[in-house]
């Protein structure tokens, strides 16, 4: 049994963890937009876009709004999803509010438009999307992006390039050229993309499920060719009702085409269900065998 001295300091330094990670993002995230975006008029999306808007309409500060109108998203955040995850992205959206104020004094890194557009949505998408990881969000949206999330197979950086689009057709009637939204378009085409691979991971992780009549070949092939571990689900065939070993693995993208190999050497007839896995941890997961 785990003393209890010991798990109070796991959750102490998790936490503490959290809290600087989520500092970066948020210093990281505002670097994207004031020294990137926000001088270029290049519109970001979700509350900070509407905050952008509001403030070049009413001429006040940028800061202000963000945190005004992230307040009934973070309502919504305690209700659905703890009162921890509203902490956290309370936290971030308050460090971000306070960068953003004092970045903005800043003149900006480059005044091309395609070369903020680009590298103002890596750096803005790597900073949203390291919150996101640890447990927090920076925009409103965010929160109802993860909720919609964990219910329909739309990944997060999705539903925000949805609602961003109409963001930006409401910023180029309101107040920025048609020219800025297609920009702004492009912006979050990345950004989105960069908050996917921040949150799921940069390396494509493969679940393999095969049905083979010689499973303990195939195994031992893998874990000579491949080095990854294989586990044996037991199966029973509706019509026959054999009893069946099937092979169960992980592995990575650009080993597809081993494991391919190796099925079809040893029985080209054997099933091969192949799916994606937005996150994978655990030791046994490393590679067995070196080469």
């Amino acid at each position: 049994m785990i003393p209890l001295a010991l798990t109070r300091k796991k959750k102490v330094i998790t936490e503490i963890r959290q809290v600087v990670l989520i500092t970066i993002g948020a210093i990281i995230a505002a670097i994207g937009l004031e020294l990137f975006l926000v001088p270029n008029d290049i519109l970001d999306g979700g509350v900070i876009g509407l905050s952008i808007i509001a403030a070049k309409l009413f001429d006040i500060r940028l800061s202000l709004f963000i945190v005004l109108f992230n307040i009934p998203f973070l309502i919504i955040g305690f209700r659905k999803m703890g009162w921890k995850f509203t902490l956290h992205t309370l936290y971030g959206v308050i460090v971000l509010s306070l960068c953003t104020s004092y970045l903005h004094h800043f003149e900006p890194a480059t005044d091309d438009l395609f070369l903020a557009t680009i590298v103002g949505a890596v750096i803005l998408g790597t900073g949203v999307g390291l919150v996101i990881r640890t447990g927090g969000a920076l925009d409103g949206t965010e929160i109802i992006a993860i909720l919609v999330s964990r219910k329909t197979p739309v990944s997060i950086g999705q539903f925000i390039m949805v609602l961003n689009v109409f963001i930006f057709i409401l910023a180029a009637l309101l107040v920025f050229s048609l020219e800025t939204a297609m920009y702004s378009i492009i912006t979050y085409f990345i950004a989105f993309k960069m908050i996917d691979i921040v949150v799921e991971g940069m390396e494509e992780m493969k679940s393999v499920t095969i049905i083979s009549e010689k499973p303990e070949l195939i195994a031992e092939a893998l874990l000579e060719k491949l080095g990854r571990g294989v586990t044996y689900l037991h199966g029973e065939g509706a019509f026959t009702g054999e009893q069946k070993k099937i092979i169960y693995t992980i592995i990575s993208r650009i080993e597809l085409s081993g494991m391919r190999e190796v099925v079809n050497d040893i029985d080209p007839s054997a099933v091969v269900a192949i799916e994606n896995m937005a996150d994978v941890s655990g030791s046994n997961l490393k590679k067995s065998v070196s080469h």
